[in-house]
């Protein structure tokens, strides 16, 4: 298994560049939540963001379907932000590897690193512990 090693900026900047459509997995429908906020972030810096949680699945969301699990999304997914525990990014990494994701991101405080190294193997980049507004702002 190829070791996960931290991306550089450049290397993380590359990626936000690449990305078009991201699905959030962890998505809330409460604006206190940084998922919200990070959801309606990225959607006003011109991404695609497709909210994915199982509580919400079928609601609207920031004007987008919310779906219970990246499998039930039927369109090309670049990017999946992980609004979950390190715990839980195992199966969502797993899961966005099925669904041929370009990227698992996993959000600040979400480190798991042989999720990490299963997507990396699967030819995905991988980003872990950072927020993409922050990296974008």
């Amino acid at each position: 298994m190829q070791a996960y090693t931290e991306p550089t900026p450049a290397e993380i900047q590359a990626i936000l560049k690449s990305v078009k459509v991201i699905a959030l997995v962890g998505a809330s429908n409460n604006p206190e939540r940084p998922s919200y906020g990070v959801m309606r972030f990225l959607q006003n810096r011109g991404y695609r963001v497709i909210p994915v949680n199982p509580g919400l699945a079928g609601q609207d969301l920031l004007g987008e379907k919310v779906y219970a699990r990246l499998a039930d999304i039927h369109e090309p997914i670049d990017m999946v932000d992980i609004f979950r525990n390190s715990e839980a990014a195992g199966a969502v990494s797993d899961e966005a590897i099925a669904i041929k994701a370009k990227v698992v991101w996993m959000q600040l405080g979400v480190v798991n690193k042989e999720a990490a190294e299963r997507a990396l193997a699967a030819g995905l980049k991988v980003v872990m512990n950072r927020c993409p507004k922050i990296e974008l702002g």
